[in-house]
């Protein structure tokens, strides 16, 4: 049975709540009128926030819609395995929301939204945050991450955990992506024997199948993007820091964040204006609320007119795809620029952020581990859990091993000469390299293909990535970066990244957004078994 949490209101960093107008409809009236407009599937969450704003849809009628959908699709059906549990308490929390519209307060468009969240991010309530892995199987904390406190104020209703690759894909170098001992593994919902990529799985999967208005994952490298783009969604990596990240399981505090993964890029910046700002705690951040605001402002399609964008392209069957994507954003008005991006050390970044990530995963995840709530997981270092596994082995080892947590538990700190070096030269070549690109072209985003079409999932036998990807520079530096469905390559997915200089993640969404109403590229899955042999 899937689970779920307890209400809570209440916030710190509390936004304020304007007057309603609107005639609140029953959950009756609501439910027939969802039921005419279309199944809850087809509906993006802005529409979903403008039919509770109009007074035609309510969120009790909306959050049943999203429950029957995941007993329907991934509780039964095609079983992507893409949500690990739903809340028990998600109706209460929309009846709550109703009530405050009743009552002529409304919150804004994420009143009254289900979303689902990644399962490393702490929840409120009764569902542990596991990342996956059954050594933390008892971590109930009772306590929201901030990222969530804030989308509660906004509204937001908590509608679940997503599966995602176990310990977000940094257990093994042959893991497969999607895979946890606690969720399973995650299908892609364009075909159900392929990969839905990492390590925010059942975050760029459930989006896709419309099993939430929108769901939250996480990136260290590649994260969010990937997973968006094999599953052909819009999935947001904003500026390390622009959300915390405290009381979110982590690798690297170098270049963990969270951020939005929904069917549109209007609906990602929705999500993103609520979980923006600073907190206090998680030193990344001290800038945020310098930076955050309404990220819907300026959602236009005229945006790319006088806009430069720069083009990084990368050996790919996809060309012809890519050269459709260029033409589009010349049709709207954006000065086109090909970059050279051929002289960028990538093998050195790569190994200058292995060893970041490395030894900021034994420092960072011992420290999240102590300071957890007494009593709930009786392991406190990488090395506990690298034992846990050993002793588990049936369960948690079935498919691949843990060789990078042996490697990471090997590490000898975060004031190691060889850490620190390694930090400056990876972060240092690709920020170098991005600002250079921005500057001596006078570019204001970049634009590259963010993944290949998805891979056969192979448990035991690793990962099969195809094609380009375009995640390491934004990530390595801390960059934003966005993916929007770009089209089908051989009938799956691919995505088009827009990148951006440091907090400039607003104007990366007015980028982005505009292709997106040209090009119009994302298409509905259709849970095929399989496309071999078509």
């Amino acid at each position: 049975m899937k689970l779920k949490i307890a209400l809570a209101l209440t916030c710190a960093l509390a936004q304020p709540v304007s007057a309603w107008a609107a005639t609140p409809p029953s959950v009756e009236q609501a439910s027939a009128n969802l039921a005419k407009t279309g199944p809850i599937e087809n509906f993006d969450l802005s529409e979903l926030a403008d039919g509770v704003k109009d007074g035609i849809f309510n969120s009790e009628a909306i959050t049943a819609a999203y429950l029957a959908r995941i007993a329907a699709v991934d509780d039964s059906g095609p079983t992507l395995s893409a949500v690990i549990a739903t809340f028990p308490d998600a109706l209460e929390q929309a009846r709550a929301m109703d009530a405050e519209l009743r009552a002529g307060k409304f919150r804004g468009p994420m009143h009254g939204i289900p979303i689902l969240v990644k399962d490393n991010v702490e929840v409120a309530g009764p569902i542990p945050t596991t990342a996956g892995s059954l050594a933390l199987a008892g971590n109930i904390t009772n306590r929201d991450a901030p990222l969530i406190a804030r989308l509660r104020e906004a509204g937001a209703i908590i509608l679940g955990k997503t599966n995602l690759s176990e310990w977000a894909n940094i257990r093994s170098d042959n893991s497969t992506s999607g895979w946890s001992a606690v969720g399973g593994l995650t299908k892609n919902p364009h075909a159900l024997d392929r990969n839905a990529c990492g390590s925010s799985s059942g975050s760029g999967s459930a989006a896709a199948a419309g099993l939430a208005a929108g769901t939250i994952g996480t990136e260290t490298d590649g994260s969010i993007t990937c997973p968006a783009g094999v599953n052909g969604v819009v999935g947001f990596k904003p500026t390390v820091g622009l959300v915390s990240r405290r009381y979110v399981v982590p690798i690297s505090h170098s270049q963990d964040t969270a951020g939005p993964m929904t069917r549109s890029v209007r609906d990602a910046a929705i999500m993103l204006t609520a979980m923006a700002g600073s907190d206090p705690q998680d030193a990344a951040t001290t800038e945020a609320d310098n930076w955050r605001g309404d990220y819907t402002s300026g959602l236009a399609l005229d945006a790319l007119k006088g806009m430069r964008i720069g083009v990084i392209r990368a050996p790919t069957a996809d060309a012809a795809l890519f050269d459709a994507a260029i033409a589009k954003l010349t049709a709207g008005g954006a000065e086109i620029v090909i970059l050279d991006a051929s002289k960028i050390d990538r093998q050195k970044i790569g190994q200058g952020e292995f060893k970041v990530l490395l030894a900021e995963l034994k420092a960072d995840l011992a420290g999240y581990l102590q300071g957890l709530p007494q009593g709930l997981v009786p392991h406190k270092t990488l090395a506990d859990i690298v034992a846990f596994n050993k002793a588990n082995a049936d369960k948690e080892l079935q498919h691949f091993g843990q060789d990078t947590f042996e490697m990471a538990d090997k590490e000898k700190g975060l004031d190691d000469p060889a850490y620190l070096e390694a930090l400056a030269t990876s972060r240092g070549l690709a920020s170098n390299a991005l600002n250079q690109m921005f500057a001596n072209n006078k570019v204001d985003v970049i634009i590259a293909q963010t993944n290949g079409p998805a891979w056969l999932s192979t448990l035991g036998k690793g990962d099969a990535f195809s094609g380009p990807s375009a995640s390491q520079l934004p990530a390595v530096a801390g960059f934003p970066h966005l993916t929007v469905p770009m089209g089908l390559s051989s009938g799956l997915p691919v995505g088009l990244s827009f990148i951006g200089p440091k907090w400039h993640d607003h104007n990366v969404l007015k980028a982005g957004y505009a292709y997106e109403q040209l090009s119009k590229a994302r298409v509905a899955p259709k849970f095929a078994a399989s496309l071999e042999n078509k």
